[in-house]
């Protein structure tokens, strides 16, 4: 094995093979095994008790990466997996809508909003917690940069994706160093996420405060699996296309979204050029369904592939993400990194386990880890956690998590909000900012506790 990673690397300075080509087929030959492996039995016993096979083969490619024990994979192939986190989570928005039928927002439309409640509480809450540790404790003892106080939600609400993409915004405002901190916090975030986050599931099915799963669910697998072959491939084919079509979707709206910002004010057009795609990937993904639904041609899209692609898209973000854990940087920052990824973790453990129990009325434990992670560890990360507790689709979950996630990503996540937060706080202080996402984190936990009273004294 150690010969073979040699002779990649020598291939690299007779320049035999590109690099994107070599990093591409690990990755791809990676997807495949991970494919076939989560089928084993031993596998599935694994996720049964909520130990993602991702989050194993991650640490294995931390152990043979450039800051890893054995130092066996060419720096270079993680230097073009480290660009791949905004394309893996666009392609997980993607799919998102498109695998399933479009629900009715009449009986879901309760749901959805406590949902939002909560998702909208976490990521306004984050920036509260950032900016009191920021302005109580790493700028008076380290003096370290205000926009610090953003950290939290770039990190964990945005992730790695984010990160990227507001990493400029920083450098721009002075603060070079936000790019680093940012990819750190979204490491440290994704890592606490699936760890933290497969414990809970752990716990949940021991108290029992999972929904039972059911015996026997239809999917189309038993439907597909009679397919020939060749069938089996053009399907495959098609629903790749479908996904492409999305995300092609999501791009050309950012297009528009930037050539209106040519007739815009400096910060409106600051604000649009830092948003990201995926958002926007996330609507591509709701009107390819829609169409398909109208047009009749549901037959084309597989409810079963599309959520392969999205969970190999998301298993291969982790991978990705732990094999690049650069620890001499963490090693640099690690006290204010440390402090407030304790505190976020704190914040985001509230919610989980308190805010949610008073925001939902029913399935609140599927619901809360899908937020927790989303928070955590992006959105990728909720689906993953959500896949552990929830395998077989037998609550609400997914539909609601979808629906909400159409309406608050263009905001958080490295949304509207992600965006405008640095600027405010460049123009307007820290502090200004803090008690601002303070008192809008009250009134969300006001609404919340107002709509849960009346949703149960209209069902008593």
């Amino acid at each position: 094995m150690i010969q073979l990673f040699l002779g990649f690397e020598g291939l690299y300075k007779i320049n035999a093979i590109p690099t994107l080509v070599l990093s591409l087929g690990l990755l791809g030959l990676i997807g495949i095994l991970l494919t076939l492996g989560r089928r084993l039995d031993s596998a599935m016993k694994l996720e049964r008790f909520g130990i993602p096979i991702a989050l194993l083969i991650g640490a294995i490619g931390f152990l043979i990466g450039p800051y890893g024990t054995f130092a066996l994979l060419p720096e270079r192939v993680l230097k073009t997996w480290m660009q791949l986190p905004t394309p893996l989570l666009t392609l997980v928005f993607a799919t998102l809508m498109l695998g399933r039928p479009i629900p009715r927002l009449s009986g879901l439309w309760k749901p959805v909003a406590s949902q939002a409640l909560l998702g909208l509480l976490l990521g306004f809450g984050q920036y509260v917690v950032g900016g009191i540790i920021v302005l109580s404790f790493l700028l008076p003892n380290l003096g370290v940069d205000p926009l610090m106080g953003c950290i939290i939600e770039v990190g964990f609400e945005g992730g790695h994706g984010a990160a990227a993409i507001m990493g400029d915004s920083f450098r721009k405002l002075g603060f070079p160093e936000g790019l680093d901190l940012g990819f750190a916090m979204a490491t440290v975030g994704l890592l606490a996420s699936t760890l933290l986050g497969s414990l809970l599931v752990v716990l949940g099915r021991f108290f029992g405060w999972l929904v039972p799963a059911e015996k026997e669910i239809k999917d189309d697998l038993n439907y597909e699996i009679e397919f020939k072959p060749i069938q089996q491939f053009r399907l495959l084919l098609y629903n790749f296309a479908l996904a492409g079509i999305a995300v092609l979707i999501g791009i050309f709206l950012l297009y528009c979204l930037r050539f209106v910002s040519t007739y815009m004010g400096d910060i409106s057009k600051q604000v649009i050029l830092a948003f990201p795609v995926f958002p926007l990937a996330l609507m591509g993904s709701f009107l390819v369904r829609f169409t398909l639904e109208k047009t009749g041609n549901t037959k084309l899209v597989s409810s079963l592939f599309q959520r392969e692609i999205g969970i190999l898209s998301t298993d291969l973000l982790i991978i990705t993400a732990m094999a690049g854990l650069n620890l001499p940087l963490l090693g640099n920052y690690w006290v204010p990194i440390s402090v407030l990824a304790l505190g976020g973790l704190i914040w985001n453990l509230a919610g989980m386990l308190i805010f949610s129990r008073l925001f939902f009325r029913e399935e609140w434990f599927e619901r809360a880890i899908a937020e927790f992670g989303n928070s955590t560890g992006v959105a990728a990360s909720g689906l993953l956690l959500l896949r552990l507790a929830d395998p077989r689709n037998s609550t609400q979950t997914l539909p609601v998590f979808s629906i909400k996630q159409l309406f608050l990503q263009p905001l958080l996540s490295g949304g509207l909000i992600t965006v405008i937060a640095p600027l405010f706080i460049s123009n307007f202080g820290l502090k200004g900012w803090t008690e601002f996402c303070g008192l809008i984190s009250l009134a969300l936990f006001a609404v919340a506790i107002s709509l849960q009273t009346k949703y149960t004294k209209a069902s008593a």
